[in-house]
């Protein structure tokens, strides 16, 4: 996931107002990639990627090797079993196009209960354009998912927004990041 994510990890790390905020938490962290850039761009920034114990190993050996572990720390959990860490920003990064809508709802509104008043969520994939026209590498992948899961799909900017607004997000916004990959903004 690291070399799949790492421009995007990288712009979202410059481009997002991390100054508005002090701590984050990357839901599905795998390696950690998305954490370490935002760590390394806003050194006022303390995070956490959570995900199962058993990536906690390669995460922790990642920050030591980019020098930011104290201020990256791994949380152990399971998303369907356990409430999110709570912090100013919750980010999922390719994380949502692998489950049915029930799913993805029901991790939005994770996050939804993680942030206070003013908290944000990030959430990037390979967002279909609203009109199903332009990204075809996004309707490629939603049919991809379609076939390695029991219910996953990409999904639009617009369906995106209506399932964060539906959580109770609002000043919704889709940007686009690199390649086929934008983030959709909700603040709380």
């Amino acid at each position: 996931m690291t070399s799949v994510s790492h421009a995007s990890n990288s712009m979202i790390a410059r481009v997002f107002p991390w100054k508005d905020y002090h701590t984050f938490v990357d839901v599905g962290t795998a390696q950690g990639d998305l954490a370490a850039q935002i760590a390394l761009v806003n050194p006022h920034l303390r995070g956490f990627g959570f995900d199962l114990p058993q990536v906690a190993l390669i995460f922790q050996q990642y920050a030591e090797t980019l020098d930011i572990a104290d201020r990256l720390t791994f949380v152990p959990g399971d998303f369907f079993k356990h409430d999110l860490p709570k912090t100013d920003v919750v980010l999922m990064g390719h994380i949502l196009h692998d489950w049915d809508l029930a799913t993805k709802k029901m991790l939005i509104r994770k996050a939804f209960d993680a942030i206070p008043s003013g908290g944000a969520i990030i959430v990037y994939d390979t967002i279909i354009d609203d009109d199903r026209s332009q990204n075809a590498f996004g309707l490629m992948m939603s049919l991809n998912m379609l076939i390695e899961t029991s219910g996953g799909f990409d999904y639009t900017g617009a369906d995106c927004k209506a399932w964060m607004k539906d959580a109770g997000f609002s000043a919704m916004r889709v940007e686009q990041l690199t390649g086929p990959d934008s983030m959709v903004i909700g603040i709380k």
